[in-house]
């Protein structure tokens, strides 16, 4: 029989303890990870060729459901494998998972996918733990309590010396294509990211660069890290975002909806603006307006 941790029964989740729990869960996670032999002979694709599944993302996330469930019996699991569209996120505490974000670089051997571990309370992202086995890089957070790399480092990882924010032509953006390969959303991201490049002289941003590196919780790492300025993205689900959502928030950062208007996102909106800390907050705003405004169109998820 399994006895419940004393922060259930209808008392305050225990933060501090889901932190150390998902942690220890994610270096086991990197285990099974480290230990695949990944092949782009993937067996499963939940939609096309860029939308992989692997026994491995369905093995780590059935060795994550289990010890989650076994340790939290009455909080409820979120997960991408196990996800049905007719059990939404609820306000309940839940767990909010992806086994590998960023399963097309697993794949290819590409160094550069995660485990993803959030915990939500009233749809608020409030622990996020994201480990990347490869480099065995950890990032964690806590709502309340800052955000930092290997437990040791906090982030942002120039800490007070972070520069300002200075206009998208200072900044280095994150995107991604997606898997959904055409239609509006399709569209409107291909002209965004062509107004994006575009110089000025030619109507664009002359942003000073965008990167397009395949995982959603890392991009979100990368900027809470501060060393990636903002990240667009239109059409991931609650567990790509939920764990560095708090990571980023953590670290100074702010994320709003990724089209325009939108102050105040949820976590499973399916649209995201991230973007770093800057001193006393300056540029935030200012910047999030110039990147709205530069947007083609509207995502539609």
């Amino acid at each position: 029989m399994t006895t419940e941790p004393s922060n259930q029964g209808g008392n305050s989740p225990n933060l501090n303890e889901i932190h150390d729990t998902l942690i220890e869960i994610a270096y086991k996670a990197g285990d099974i990870i480290n230990g695949a032999i990944p092949t782009t002979e993937a067996p499963g694709s939940k939609k096309n060729s860029a939308d992989l599944v692997t026994e491995y993302d369905r093995a780590v996330e059935e060795m994550v459901s289990k010890a989650l469930k076994e340790r939290y019996p009455s909080y409820q699991f979120h997960g991408e494998e196990s996800y049905d569209p007719s059990r939404p996120l609820t306000d309940d505490p839940t767990f909010v998972i992806d086994p590998i974000d960023g399963t097309i670089n697993f794949v290819h051997a590409f160094p550069h996918a995660c485990i993803s571990l959030g915990f939500t309370i009233n749809r608020k992202p409030v622990v996020g733990v994201i480990y990347n086995p490869s480099s065995r890089t950890l990032y964690s957070a806590i709502r309340g309590q800052g955000a930092y790399l290997n437990r040791t480092k906090r982030l942002p990882l120039k800490g007070t010396e972070i520069e300002p924010l200075c206009g998208l032509q200072n900044a280095l953006i994150s995107i991604e294509w997606g898997s959904d390969r055409k239609g509006r959303n399709w569209e409107t991201k291909v002209r965004t990211f062509e107004k994006l490049g575009k110089d000025k002289e030619s109507g664009g941003a002359m942003v000073r660069s965008m990167r397009s590196l395949g995982s959603a919780a890392l991009n979100l790492c990368g900027v809470a890290e501060g060393t990636l300025d903002l990240y667009w993205e239109g059409g991931c689900y609650a567990w790509d975002v939920c764990a560095g959502w708090v990571i980023l928030t953590e670290a100074g950062g702010v994320i709003v909806d990724g089209n325009p208007g939108g102050w105040e996102p949820s976590v499973d909106g399916r649209t995201y603006l991230a973007v770093r800390a800057s001193p006393g907050n300056a540029g935030q705003k200012e910047i999030i307006e110039e990147f709205w405004g530069n947007i083609q169109g509207r995502l539609e998820y």
